[in-house]
C-alpha cells in the first residue's frame, strides 16, 4: 500500500475550506495552489513580485515537508487574474526552476480574494534510493 499524507501549512484557508497545502501520494507530490499569503501573518503584499517569492517560499516549505526539493518538481501552473502581472515574474520564476524545466501553464483567472495576483501549484515526483 502506498503512503498518503497530508501536509498542513497552518494557514487558515486549509481549515476554513477542508484541503491540505499538499499531498504526499507515494513517490508523487502534489502541491495545492498556493498564494502569496505569509501563513504566519496572514497578510498578503501588495507586489505581484514579493507575492510570487512568498508562493515559492510556501512550496518550498510544502516540498521540503515531503522531502522534496524545487529540482524534483515535474509540472507547475501559474494562475493570475491579470497577464500583465506575469512578466515581471519571470525571473523569481526562473532562479527555481530555470535548470528544473518543469512542464508549465499559466491561465488567466480570477482568484478567491482580489488582494491575491498570483496563485502557483505544482506537481514533484520524489526521487527513489
Amino acid at each position: 500500500m502506498t503512503e498518503r499524507r497530508a501536509i498542513l501549512s497552518g494557514s487558515t484557508f486549509e481549515e476554513q475550506i477542508g484541503y491540505a497545502r499538499a499531498v504526499v501520494d507515494g513517490d508523487w507530490v502534489h502541491v495545492s495552489g498556493t498564494t502569496g499569503f505569509d501563513y504566519a501573518t496572514m497578510t498578503i503584499s501588495d507586489d505581484v513580485v514579493e507575492q510570487a517569492e512568498q508562493c515559492l517560499r510556501n512550496i518550498e516549505a510544502a516540498l521540503a515537508e515531503a522531502k522534496c526539493t524545487f529540482a524534483d518538481v515535474v509540472r507547475v501552473r501559474y494562475l493570475l487574474p491579470d497577464r500583465e502581472d506575469f512578466e515581471p515574474c519571470w525571473p523569481v520564476l526562473r532562479r527555481c526552476f530555470g535548470d528544473v524545466r518543469p512542464a508549465a501553464t499559466m491561465l488567466m483567472c480570477g482568484l478567491a480574494d482580489p488582494r491575491m495576483k498570483i496563485e502557483i501549484e505544482v506537481y514533484a515526483r520524489r526521487a527513489t534510493a
